[in-house]
């Protein structure tokens, strides 16, 4: 197709020396131009200019140019954080959440023989993958710079909650649900479970699971008692009470140090890692100092932090 030149242009107007016959001549020259285009009245249809048709800003969003300058930002980003909170190293990044979730049992050992109907007790997830999880009991200290830490770095972590220690300061933890972070039951009190009666341990879960519920609007399905200590009525309360999981942990971190249950002392894939809301009164160190010692020593060993629920 040919661009209509200025001698038509002008014939189009009636203008020139040819007069009535230019126009009819002009005429015929542009049917024929707009068969030759395949030209319909849908495409005659008038536009704003400047204005995209539409799904265009979202096609242009996807583009791969966009993508490739998106990820490229936002790793960035992430470096800039990791110098800024100090840490030696750039966390690794965590491997895609698995398609099957892995099939977990009771570990052989604990305390209860007949597992049956009760939810699994375990210390570690079923994965060959160099990721750990990170999860974070109780809640007595609310260190702002702790949310910001875990956000800017893109950590992800899992709380255990006892009521007494959470309810003076529901926001915080509003503000932690709304980054991304599940928030899990760790009874009402945080007793010593196994010296309460099948009816009291029912109290303190049920009664943390109400709570939650109704403070941040999801119930939990994910328990951990206190200390680590459970018995059989602890697991068949936990069940009564909606609980699916009871994960426990392989070790503990604190801002100075990192201590192992296991007897080679060491981190093993899928292994669960606890730790506290807590700062200056029980520790040497603040929950940003915590969160800079597991770093260290998950990335020096070449693992990184997954996000627990995702196995779950």
């Amino acid at each position: 197709m040919q661009l209509v030149g200025k001698k038509e242009q002008n014939a189009r107007r009636g203008v020139g020396s040819r007069g009535r016959f230019g126009v009819a001549l002009a005429a015929l020259l542009v049917a024929a131009l707009g068969t030759a285009c395949g030209s319909s009245e849908a495409d005659k249809t008038p536009t704003k200019p400047g204005k995209p048709k539409a799904g265009s800003e979202a096609g242009a969003a996807g583009a791969p140019g966009n993508q490739a300058a998106l990820a490229k930002q936002k790793e960035m980003a992430r470096l800039a954080a990791v110098k800024r909170w100090g840490l030696a190293k750039p966390p690794l990044i965590a491997p895609a959440a698995p398609k099957h979730k892995p099939e977990i049992e009771t570990r052989e050992g604990f305390e209860v023989d007949d597992h049956e109907g009760l939810p699994p007790v375990f210390t570690t997830i079923p994965t060959e993958e160099k990721v750990v999880f990170l999860t974070i009991d109780d809640g007595a200290e609310k260190d702002p710079e702790f949310l910001r830490m875990m956000k800017e770095l893109d950590i992800p972590y899992t709380a255990f909650l006892s009521d007494y220690l959470v309810r003076d300061n529901y926001p915080y933890f509003k503000e932690m649900q709304a980054a991304g972070v599940t928030l899990n039951n760790h009874t009402l009190n945080h007793r010593y479970m196994p010296a309460l009666s099948y009816e009291k341990q029912r109290q303190e879960i049920c009664g943390q699971q109400d709570n939650i519920q109704k403070r941040f609007g999801k119930r939990p399905t994910v328990f951990r008692p206190p200390y680590g200590n459970y018995n059989d009525d602890t697991l068949r309360a936990a069940a009564s009470c909606g609980i699916k999981h009871v994960p426990l942990w392989n070790e503990e971190v604190f801002p100075d140090r990192m201590d192992y249950r296991e007897w080679d002392r060491d981190v093993h894939p899928g292994d669960i890692i606890l730790t506290h809301f807590r700062g200056r009164e029980d520790w040497k160190g603040t929950m940003p100092d915590m969160i800079r010692q597991v770093m260290k020593t998950v990335t020096d060993k070449g693992y990184a932090v997954g996000r627990l629920e995702d196995y779950l």
